[in-house]
């Protein structure tokens, strides 16, 4: 029987690539400095190939990703399910995957494995160019059911409802977690998700989904309002549980059958927003799953979103990590205390 665990995460795995490179180099790749580019294959190949003998640090990005990482960090046993290509990007990513304590569940499809490729000039300055690969061919025969049938919860995000493919497996995945009483958790993640997909998402969200996370404009585009109270509330009428982020005016949480909760934020000197959704659903998985109530998870989720965007990157280290988990034991963001 395969290992049990209590969240599994279904996502895009991107393997972020850093190096140094100079101010020159960018102009000879042709890549505007301090931008982030969406990129073909070819293009993310001859990058790789201009800085193959460079030093390179390797780590697992994606949005999903990044909530399973920290989570397991947290020492919450987590999965994830996401498609690599067969080469050496992918063999990495599942190390690296593993290193973070998060059971992989990846597939290997022939190609290359979706990448962000960040060039780091002299001035400290980020250059990203990101190449999706092979994470968009993740299909129905690459659905763990087992797995989710005795996990916790099924976390994904918005941006997996981007190919065919990937939508069938997720709808897959969703019959079988509601069938065994898996908790069904759908973070949108991205306002031009919304855009994109805004008809599959609200069928989505009536009846096949327990938990829903957005941000105010994903919630706008969605529900066309502008309140982040009225937007919570909206939400939790189709699902048990809604939470609206809104930076640092902090968040709105709503359960369809009590009053909505608003969560003030940690006020912090911001130095990178990168992946304070992610690790906000970090934290109010965590809550939720340690029976926490809902103003309790979401302090911890707002406590944790607060934490990452004081540092470079989107994942704690080991030091950071355990922090959080002495915060967490201490207690000391409870309604209680």
């Amino acid at each position: 029987m395969s290992e049990k665990v209590e969240v599994y995460g279904i996502g895009n795995p991107l393997i972020d690539v850093l190096s140094h490179v100079s101010d020159q180099e960018l102009d000879e790749l042709n890549l505007s400095k301090g931008t982030m580019e969406l990129i073909d294959t070819e293009r993310g190949n001859r990058i790789l190939a201009h800085i193959k003998d460079r030093e390179k640090k390797y780590s697992c990005g994606g949005s999903a990703p990044n909530t399973m990482i920290t989570l397991a960090s947290l020492d919450v046993n987590t999965a994830l399910a996401g498609m690599v290509g067969n080469d050496e990007l992918g063999e990495i990513y599942h190390q690296r995957l593993e290193e973070k304590n998060v059971v992989s569940d990846l597939s290997y499809y022939p190609g290359d494995t979706g990448s962000c490729i960040v060039l780091i000039t002299p001035d400290h300055e980020r250059t990203m160019s990101t190449r999706l690969g092979v994470c968009q061919n993740f299909g129905v025969d690459q659905v763990n059911h087992e797995k989710i049938s005795r996990a916790g919860y099924l976390y994904f995000t918005g941006y997996m409802w981007d190919t065919d493919s990937q939508k069938a497996a997720l709808k897959s995945a969703i019959k079988t977690a509601k069938k065994s009483g898996t908790r069904v958790v759908f973070d949108v993640a991205d306002p031009f998700a919304v855009e994109r997909h805004r008809k599959d998402f609200m069928n989505l969200l009536q009846g096949s989904v327990d938990v829903v996370l957005a941000n105010r404009e994903e919630a706008r585009l969605l529900l066309d309002c502008q309140d982040v109270e009225k937007a919570a509330n909206h939400l939790g009428s189709y699902c048990s549980i809604a939470a609206v982020k809104d930076g640092a005016n902090g968040s709105c949480i709503a359960c369809h059958d009590d009053q909505c909760v608003t969560i003030d934020a940690f006020s912090v000197k911001a130095v990178d927003s990168t992946g304070a959704g992610d690790n906000y659903a970090a934290g109010f998985l965590y809550g939720l799953s340690h029976g926490y109530s809902l103003a309790d998870a979401g302090r911890l989720a707002s406590y944790i979103a607060a934490q990452v965007v004081q540092q470079e990157g989107a994942q704690f280290s080991n030091q950071a990590a355990k922090g959080l988990k002495d915060t967490i034991k201490e207690g000391s963001f409870l309604s209680s205390n």
